[in-house]
Formats: structure tokens, sequence, C-alpha cells
């Protein structure tokens, strides 16, 4: 059987490239080459990119609290309750927001607190205090919080973000915070995963 003749030709050029490849190497570096600075041949990794770790420092007119050992367990959780309400979790502040968000949690806690210590648990009352601290009233939402309390939610719209809280016969609580994962401003998403 005799074959054709580009087909001899293109048998014979498979071999040629193979010793073509082989004389002219895959590279510039040899076995032995000093690739690291230690003579291993294998070239140096490239650094991997470490995100900068956010710091806390102590802000002005806070106490330094002692670190209290966080329980930590190796279980993995019997439930993934946590992993899929995650989203309704608030973004902390860390730094210079941290300490921003204490100042204005402090103003607001300091602004209802008269009305708290009168009984004054009216949503109206709460959200024309809130207000008189310079904040939009169409960003301030305050509302009933059973028979003797009231809920409110800033939306600052610049760090700190958001504040929210509640106020009734016992206390004034407020907290300050970035928004929540997958939400929109100071409103946790609908649903999540």
């Amino acid at each position: 059987m005799t074959m054709p003749r580009w087909t001899r030709a293109r048998l014979g050029m498979v071999p040629a490239a193979a010793l073509a490849l082989c004389v002219a190497g895959c590279g510039t570096q040899h076995v032995g080459d000093a690739a690291d600075g230690n003579g291993s041949g294998r070239p140096t990794p490239p650094a991997a990119a470490t995100p900068s770790a956010q710091v806390d420092f102590p802000c002005p007119g806070e106490t330094p609290k002692s670190a209290a050992p966080s329980p930590s367990s190796t279980a993995p959780p019997t439930d993934h309750y946590a992993e899929n309400h995650g989203f309704l979790v608030p973004i902390e502040l860390h730094g210079q927001n941290r300490c921003d968000g204490l100042a204005v949690v402090a103003k607001v806690k300091k602004v209802l607190e008269p009305l708290r210590r009168r009984g004054d648990f009216d949503p109206d009352k709460a959200h024309t205090a809130l207000t008189g601290l310079g904040y939009s009233a169409g960003k301030v939402r305050a509302y009933q919080n059973g028979s003797t309390g009231v809920g409110f939610l800033i939306d600052i719209g610049a760090a700190p973000w958001c504040v929210e809280g509640t106020m009734d016969s016992a206390t004034t609580k407020a907290d300050a915070f970035a928004g929540y994962p997958d939400g929109t401003g100071c409103e946790p998403a609908k649903g999540g995963h």
C-alpha cells in the first residue's frame, strides 16, 4: 500500500518539531539556577495579598475593656441557623468609624433620656428629638415598641451610617453600625441564605 506524498511529509514533520523543542528548551532557566536565591531551581511564588486587619483603639471617653476569653468550639454547628441568618447581623464599625459611632450614640441617648425619665414614649416626640440633632426627617424613623417603648432607626448616610435602638421605662439603648450584609442602607435584606 502506498501513502500519498503529503501524508508522508506530515509524518516526518512531527519528529522534526519534537527535536526542535528539545533543542530550544522551554525557557532560559535551568535546573540549579538560583531562581529564589537558594538554588532550589523553583521560581519564587508571588506574595499572597493579605487584607489589612482593622484595628480598634480606645475611643475618647471609653474605658478599656478586659478581653474575656471567647468560647471556641471545633465541632461544626448542628444546625445552620447562624449561617442562614447572617444577613440579619449588622456590620460592625472599626477604627475611627467606631469612635464616631460611639459619639453619635452618646448624643442620641442624651437627647432621648429626658423623654424616657418622664415616661414619654410617643414616637412622634422621639422623632422630633432625633431630628433636632440635625438628621433629616426622612432619614429618621421612630415607632411604637410595646406599650411603654419606642424603637428608632437613623440612616445617617455617612460613617457611622446607621444608628438603631430602643427607649423604654428601664433604659435607652442605641448602637451604631455600617448597614447589613446584602441589605439596602440601614435596612436588612428581606431574605437570605
